[in-house]
């Protein structure tokens, strides 16, 4: 049997795994990265790379992905109503993002980490490893045993890191899924749809109309089901009324099932709630840490930041990378997805409550100002905002949402983040990784 043995094994070799590999490559440790797919491959998303994941881009030294160049997005409500919603420039992020889609830009990353020296496996991590109550790697489907000082979990919503080792507690997951189809169409902005299949009935998500990387349109429908997982297949039924529903909006598109081929699909775990993003040698990134937007399903930009702050951790040394990492996430996070992860908990499986919010959402959003407020709150930019009017709003948004939200069940997981925030170590998230010490 052969057996290797690495400072770091990450599971999973996504935008969060491969940024995560890339950066330990560099700071000189011995990284393998495994996925069980060979590069490039497809991924269900909505192929956009906001400011934020451009930001992170940046920081690494990386090129902006070749695609599409957005900015503005579309707000559709119920009956129809549209929002723009601006995309203006912050002080730390640009004022667009890129259309690309995942087979493109997993594989840039992917190969990115191979050249800075990540071993890249294409396996399956099966059993694990321990080192006495240690996770301590995995022995692979193909027989090899991989054992590391740390292991990175980034294998996604489902991730089979995060039941090794504790970190989940699926009673408590906001769970969702989403569903995604490429269709024919011109496609200027990016649209999210607020979707009622019936009058005052809305469709417990959220619904999206993204410009093609290469032309074309990126369709979905994405679904919350909170910690029920055995509701997946609604999303994949509704696509044809959702299909009806956009050739009546006239958005530049008129797909159909036939036109849009076989739709992919894939679990989303959102705002954290129930899983505890590192404990001991292990830390969960993107997906598995469960740091998807809430409220609009953004996952790429969450999915890099923070493969690079635990791969900081882990090069901080000192026997603290699981407290350092925790301590990154809740100053990066947590003000944003305490608050989104409590209204959606309040919200999901009451239809007539979200067709209210909706169309009030979209009055108050033909005021510019609340518009550009309602922007920076939604799409987590509050970081990093000009000091302006719109951040002034956003920041009224966050900490009146909080405070009215803060006695729920969903917002108290978040206290022991928060405590881990007070003492967040400023290099794990602005000076980047240090040299390795993760050996005795």
């Amino acid at each position: 049997m052969s057996r290797s043995h690495y400072d770091v094994l990450v599971v999973g070799s996504g935008p969060a795994g491969s940024t995560a590999a890339l950066e330990l490559a560099r700071g000189g440790a011995s990284v393998a990265v495994a996925d069980k797919a060979a590069f490039p491959r497809d991924k269900a998303c909505g192929d956009v790379v906001g400011p934020r994941g451009l930001r992170v881009l940046q920081a690494l030294g990386l090129p902006e992905p070749r695609g599409r160049r957005v900015s503005d997005i579309l707000v559709v409500g119920p009956t129809g109503r549209r929002v723009r919603l601006p995309s203006g420039e912050g002080l730390t992020y640009p004022g667009h993002g890129i259309a690309v889609t995942r087979v493109d830009f997993d594989a840039m990353l992917h190969d990115a980490a191979a050249a800075a020296g990540a071993t890249t496996l294409r396996d399956r991590a099966e059993r694990p490893l321990w080192n006495g109550n240690r996770l301590a790697g995995y022995r692979m489907q193909g027989g090899r045993e991989v054992g590391a000082d740390f292991v990175i979990g980034a294998d996604g919503a489902t991730s089979l890191v995060a039941r090794t080792a504790g970190l989940i507690d699926e009673r408590r997951v906001l769970w969702g899924f989403a569903v995604r189809a490429y269709v024919s169409g011109v496609v200027d902005l990016p649209a999210i749809i607020f979707w009622e299949p019936a009058p005052w009935q809305a469709f417990p998500g959220y619904g999206w109309v993204f410009p093609g990387a290469d032309g074309g349109a990126n369709v979905g429908l994405g679904l919350a089901t909170l910690s029920d997982r055995t509701t997946a297949a609604r999303a994949a039924r509704a696509l044809p009324p959702f299909f009806e529903h956009l050739r009546r909006l006239q958005l530049g598109v008129e797909p159909s099932v036939a036109s849009a081929g076989r739709p992919l699909g894939g679990w989303l775990k959102m705002g954290m709630v129930g899983t505890t993003p590192a404990g001991g040698q292990a830390l969960l990134v993107g997906d598995a840490a469960g740091l998807i937007n809430p409220l609009q399903g953004e996952g790429i930009a969450q999915a890099l930041g923070s493969g690079r702050l635990a791969a900081a951790a882990i090069l901080g040394g000192g026997g603290q990378a699981a407290q350092r990492y925790r301590a990154a996430l809740a100053a990066d996070h947590l003000p944003f997805h305490q608050l989104a992860a409590a209204l959606q908990t309040a919200t999901v499986g009451r239809p007539r409550a979200v067709a209210t919010i909706a169309r009030i959402l979209l009055r108050l959003g033909r005021v510019d100002a609340l518009a550009g407020g309602w922007s920076i709150f939604w799409n987590e930019l509050l970081t990093g905002a000009p000091p302006n009017t719109h951040r002034a709003i956003a920041r009224a948004l966050t900490w009146v949402g909080r405070a009215s939200s803060a006695r729920t069940s969903t917002a108290r997981w978040f206290d022991g983040l928060e405590r881990d925030g007070a003492t967040a170590d400023a290099m794990t998230r602005d000076h980047g990784p240090r040299p390795v010490t993760v050996r005795a």
